[in-house]
């Protein structure tokens, strides 16, 4: 059986997702309380403005979350802001906030612009990882709903190698400018879930 390289990809990424799961029960109460310093930047309950700079994190995956708190802590993802803000987290901070925001809905959706068919076609190839409705999966974010600014943003981070993320990279690199455009907004149009 021939499998391909993004598949290969997207499975290996899954296995050190679930291998990198968080090790303690998580207190939504808790995060909730600690989310409050997160409001400034991601909105209130973790549903951000569509200004384009911060993502909405509301509905996110926890696991998702947890990795990624746990790479700005470490340095692994670079990030001054969230360097800063994960620096004083414990494993229980960075677990109970990606529980709480998990647990949020987000109703978060870009009714300013109509779905572009464009943009449909180009996500085939990112629904392996991120869902067939771009809900994600585990260890992979949901992009469903999410600001087309910030998308935009984290496609040219990953095109540029400013952000590392192994397959992310690779299919980024092969994007143009316009299938990056179309690709972030027909995301934002979708609606969320989980």
């Amino acid at each position: 059986m021939k499998i391909s390289i993004k598949t290969a990809a997207c499975l290996a990424l899954g296995l050190f997702s679930l291998v990198s799961a968080p090790s303690s029960a998580a207190d939504i109460k808790a995060g909730e309380q600690k989310a409050q310093q997160c409001a400034g930047c991601h909105g209130a309950k973790g549903i951000s403005s569509y200004d384009g700079q911060y993502p909405s994190l509301a509905g996110q995956h926890a696991l998702y979350l947890t990795n990624q708190l746990t790479y700005f802590k470490s340095g692994a993802r670079v990030n001054p802001i969230m360097q800063g803000m994960a620096a004083g987290l414990s494993e229980a901070d960075i677990n109970n906030l990606a529980a709480y925001f998990a647990s949020v809905p987000n109703k978060n959706v870009n009714t300013r612009v109509k779905t572009p068919a464009e943009g449909s076609a180009k996500f085939a190839m990112c629904a392996g990882c991120h869902g067939s409705t771009g809900e994600g999966n585990s260890g992979f974010p949901r992009l469903a709903g999410q600001n087309p600014d910030y998308l935009v943003n984290q496609l040219h981070a990953f095109k540029k190698g400013t952000r590392k993320g192994g397959p992310m990279s690779a299919i980024a690199a092969n994007l143009s400018e316009e299938d990056i455009k179309m690709l972030s907004v027909y995301l934002s149009t979708l609606k969320p879930g989980k």
